[in-house]
């Protein structure tokens, strides 16, 4: 069975830990250089599952303070109890069990990076704290009575839209205009399909490393691959590459091993007015979909649907697409 896996170097398609030659991508690198450059705060946009922490890191490894720490915060995960311990620290002895003085997440990112992940579901009786603190570029550690600089970059993600947030009151205005000084939009995988390719391939590479042999894609599981709309969006393409090395009984994974969601998806595809059409016209459905979304353009075209471009001429040739 032929593979539906294209092989560029790796230097061609990857990019701070990012997989991909799309446009979508390109756009991403291109933002992500720009905010290597400065101290300023950014917040990355993007649903979950896009690599919101993978553009951070991104940021923070490749910027000014790539020799000091990268802290990620856990926002949903703070609350109200451990909120000031947690991110300001504590003295020996500032309340009953605490028997030795602890750092806190914004005293541990100084010199470095404070990344807070998922800041649109901090409540909303929390930022004012978290405000004061950017501010006053200062932290008093609970039980203390000295104030400790905060000398980190902020760098904030979020899968939910703060404007909208700022608009029915949710989130705070003022804490929005401090952390959205970059805005960076990462966007989900249903938008860049033509590096789904790129991706599987990264994924059986990485899982090839950890099980014994080589592991592919039959073209007809790339297919069902390009169909689906991703909504877990790059994690769940890795979830399912992992199920399917874990399915497959042969090196080449089929669409037998994958999802029943995502096994389904090609007729889905298929579909005209509650019509369901044959295999060869769901092939013919999808070339045509891939050249008209790339303007004619064959090669581009082979590339989303994840085929070599001698494999695209051969099926348009079957198809009669061509002469």
């Amino acid at each position: 069975m032929t593979s539906g896996l294209p092989s560029p170097p790796r230097n061609e398609c990857c990019f701070g830990g990012f997989v991909g030659s799309s446009p979508q991508i390109q756009r991403l690198y291109r933002q992500v250089t720009t905010a290597r450059e400065g101290t300023y705060p950014v917040v990355i946009r993007g649903e979950t599952g896009t690599g919101k922490e993978l553009v951070a890191r991104a940021i923070h490894f490749g910027g000014q303070s790539k020799s000091g720490p990268f802290v990620a915060v856990d926002c949903p995960a703070l609350t109200p109890t451990l909120f000031e311990t947690e991110l300001f620290g504590h003295m020996k002895g500032a309340f009953t069990g605490a028997t030795q003085s602890k750092q806190g997440l914004m005293g541990a990112a100084n010199g470095g990076t404070l990344f807070l992940d998922e800041i649109g579901d901090l409540p909303l009786n929390l930022q004012p704290k978290i405000l004061r603190a950017l501010q006053e570029k200062e932290i008093r550690p609970v039980g203390s009575a000295s104030w400790i600089p905060l000398k980190a970059r902020i760098i904030s993600a979020t899968n939910r839209d703060l404007e909208l947030a700022v608009r029915d009151k949710s989130f705070r205005q003022d804490l929005f205009f401090r952390l959205n000084v970059l805005q960076i939009d990462v966007p989900p995988l249903r938008e860049r399909k033509a590096d789904v390719p790129l991706l599987a391939r990264y994924f059986l590479d990485r899982f090839s490393e950890t099980t014994d042999g080589s592991w592919t894609i039959s073209e007809e599981a790339m297919e069902s691959l390009m169909a689906y709309d991703w909504p877990g969006n790059v994690r769940e393409l890795e979830h399912v590459i992992e199920r399917g090395v874990a399915f497959s009984s042969s090196s080449t994974i089929q669409v037998d091993d994958l999802p029943s969601s995502i096994m389904g998806k090609t007729c889905a595809a298929a579909r005209e007015d509650d019509h369901i059409w044959n295999l060869e016209e769901q092939k013919r459905r999808l070339v045509i979909a891939a050249l008209e979304k790339a303007a004619g353009d064959k090669i581009a075209a082979a590339r989303m649907l994840g085929i070599g471009k001698t494999t695209l001429y051969r099926k348009l040739k079957h198809l009669a697409l061509i002469t």
